[in-house]
C-alpha cells in the first residue's frame, strides 16, 4: 500500500464528492477510534480547519478514554470540535424500558446520527461516514445509524489494513494501540462479538470477496471453520444493509 498515494487518491475523493453537493463544510462524528480519526485527517487534508466540524457524542456506556482520545486527536491537528452529550436523552428513552445492551447500543448510533445530520443542517455541510470495508462487508454496524452519510472516504480499505496507513498520517498512539470498539456499552468490543480479530476476518474477506474464492476451498487450504462460518451468516444476513429499501412496483392501472 503506498500510503502518499492512498492519502492523495482519498482526499481528492471527498473534494471531488464536495463538488457535486454545492457545499463546504463536512461533519464527521469522533469516536475516539481508528475509523473516525483516519476520516477526520483526511477531512482537515481536503478541506481545512474552517470547513471542518467534529463532533464528539459520549452516553453513559462510553468509556472515559473514547472522550479523551478524540480530543487528543483533535488538539494534535487543530481540528474544531463540539462535545454533545447523549446520555440524558438515551437514559431518558429507557429509564422504565428493559432492553439488552446491544438495543441500546443501536439507539444510540442511531441518535449520533441524528445529531451529525442536525449539525450538518445547521451549519450547511454534509456527514461524511466512517465505516471500513470489514464492518461494510459483515454488515457490523448500525443500519441508520453509524452507517448513515453521504459519502464513505474509507468504505473500501480493510481494519486489518488501516493501522500502518493511520500511523502514516499520523493518529496519535492511544488511538493507534487500543482495541476495536463500537464503544455502544461499556465494556464492549469487536473482537468480543465477532470472536476473531480483524487479521482473521480481513484474510477469509480477500479470499472470499477480491480472489473469488469458495468457501469450501478454504477449508481444504485449513482455514478456521468457525471462522468462515461466522463470516458467511454476517455477510448473508446483514447484506440488506447495503442496500436502499425496496419500493413496491405498481401497475399504473391498479
Amino acid at each position: 500500500m503506498n500510503h502518499k498515494k492512498l492519502q492523495e487518491s482519498l482526499v481528492r475523493f471527498i473534494q471531488d464528492e464536495l463538488k457535486q453537493t454545492k457545499v463546504k463544510k463536512l461533519v464527521v462524528g469522533l469516536s475516539g477510534g481508528l475509523d473516525s480519526a483516519i476520516v477526520a485527517i483526511l477531512c482537515l487534508h481536503a478541506v481545512g480547519k474552517k470547513n471542518l466540524k467534529c463532533i464528539l457524542m459520549p452516553s453513559s456506556g462510553s468509556s472515559k478514554s473514547s472522550i479523551t482520545d478524540a480530543k487528543q486527536l483533535c488538539e494534535k491537528f487543530d481540528i474544531n470540535y463540539d462535545i454533545v452529550d447523549i446520555s440524558n436523552i438515551t437514559d431518558n428513552f429507557f429509564k422504565q424500558k428493559k432492553a439488552t445492551s446491544l438495543r441500546i447500543g443501536n439507539f444510540c448510533a442511531r441518535i449520533r446520527m441524528a445529531v451529525l445530520y442536525d449539525t450538518s443542517s445547521d451549519i450547511n455541510g454534509v456527514v461524511v461516514g466512517t465505516s471500513n470495508r470489514s464492518e461494510i462487508l459483515l454488515g457490523y454496524g448500525t443500519i441508520y445509524g453509524d452507517t448513515a452519510c453521504a459519502f464513505n472516504p474509507i468504505g473500501d480499505i480493510y481494519k486489518s489494513d488501516e493501522y500502518s496507513f493511520a500511523s502514516y498520517l499520523g493518529v496519535t498512539n492511544n488511538i493507534l494501540t487500543k482495541k476495536p470498539s463500537a464503544d455502544l456499552w461499556s465494556g464492549q468490543t469487536d473482537e468480543y462479538e465477532l470472536g476473531f480479530n480483524y487479521d482473521k476476518i480481513d484474510e477469509v474477506l480477500k479470499k472470499l470477496i477480491d480472489e473469488n474464492i469458495k468457501a469450501s476451498q478454504l477449508m481444504k487450504f485449513g482455514f478456521n471453520k468457525k471462522l468462515l462460518d461466522m463470516v458467511q451468516t454476517r455477510m448473508s444476513n446483514n447484506s440488506f444493509k447495503q442496500k436502499l429499501p425496496n419500493i413496491a412496483k405498481l401497475n399504473r392501472e391498479t
